[in-house]
């Protein structure tokens, strides 16, 4: 097992560990490691893994555990593949795990799929394919369905067929709301995201919209309407969880509009109105999950902090939380 320390007394540029791995970036111009922080995931961390080994254009596959108390680690050891390797985290936080695997990832691009979701069969040769198609993005994505904490499907989203979401340059629409959501249904540049420095570990929430707009500030983005990945609701959830609200996500909003990287890429007259949307959208991401989960009171309070702010954004608002509760 590897730890932090042995990564950080190391060069970023370490050799191959062995001929399997060498191989098999050989075998593609496009090569593509799959980074899992994870942290008491033992129930869901093997289905992960394997999503990620079925998956032929992977060239590795880093865990990064985060101090799991639970059979998590023995689980991951368990699995015998040369592109499975796992490193420790000591308890230091999703971003530090993510930001350590990316840094001893050995491939050109980087997909961050969380220990409770599961990649659909070809979702990273679709997202190779994308970006093929579109050389100067630094980021492509695609879509996600909902399964519930048994791996049953409980979304939707696959009635919205032909659905479409920005491209190119898309930060003026990203800093008003994260519409890709999860790090699972994309390939992003390994040299982008290391230039930008990563997910903020001062985040607890939010994090990951914030580095999106970092990368949104210096390149495109490219869409691919597809269904890439499962991603599982349960109340453990770092973002669902039951009693999440909009404060806990609103440190993200300060951090996004006081980023000098993002500042410098938007017209200044617009960042007020944009700062207002984005805090919308995250009390309306709020609102959709309290209805998920059963708190409609909640729901319904949330729905008032839309209507303090922009009375014109209700009925957008509302829509989604209906959307929500039919499973889309």
């Amino acid at each position: 097992m590897t730890t932090a320390d042995d990564i950080l007394d190391s060069s970023s540029a370490a050799p191959v560990a062995d001929n399997a791995r060498a191989s098999s970036a050989a075998a593609s111009d496009m090569a593509v490691s799959v980074i899992i922080p994870a942290k008491n995931a033992a129930a869901y961390i093997g289905e992960a893994i394997g999503s990620a080994l079925m998956q032929g254009d992977v060239t590795d596959i880093i865990v990064v555990d985060d101090g799991s108390s639970d059979d998590t680690i023995a689980i991951v050891r368990a699995i015998g593949d040369p592109r499975l390797h796992l490193m420790t985290n000591d308890s230091t936080g999703v971003s530090a795990a993510r930001n350590l695997g990316a840094r001893t990832a050995r491939g050109d691009w980087l997909v961050f799929l969380d220990a409770d979701d599961r990649l659909r069969q070809g979702a990273v040769a679709t997202l190779i394919e994308a970006a093929r198609a579109a050389p100067r993005a630094v980021l492509v994505y695609g879509d996600y369905n909902t399964i519930d904490q048994d791996g049953r499907a409980i979304g939707r989203r696959d009635l919205l067929k032909g659905r479409r979401k920005p491209s190119g340059q898309v930060l003026q629409q990203l800093v008003a709301g994260n519409f890709i959501v999860n790090g699972g249904i994309m390939l992003v540049r390994a040299d982008a995201f290391r230039s930008t420095g990563g997910f903020d570990i001062s985040l607890r929430y939010c994090e990951d919209w914030h580095c999106w707009c970092r990368l949104a500030a210096i390149g495109s983005f490219a869409f691919v309407p597809a269904i890439l990945l499962d991603y599982r609701l349960h109340a453990s959830n770092t973002m669902s969880a039951t009693v999440r609200t909009p404060q806990d996500f609103f440190p993200a909003v300060a951090r996004v509009f006081s980023d000098d990287m993002i500042l410098a890429k938007l017209p200044e007259s617009a960042v007020p109105q944009l700062r207002q949307a984005a805090e919308i959208h995250l009390v309306t991401y709020a609102a959709t999950q309290a209805v998920r989960f059963g708190r409609y009171r909640d729901a319904l309070a949330y729905l008032g902090m839309i209507g303090r702010r922009s009375l014109t954004s209700l009925p957008r608002s509302a829509a989604k939380i209906v959307l929500s509760y039919l499973g889309i």
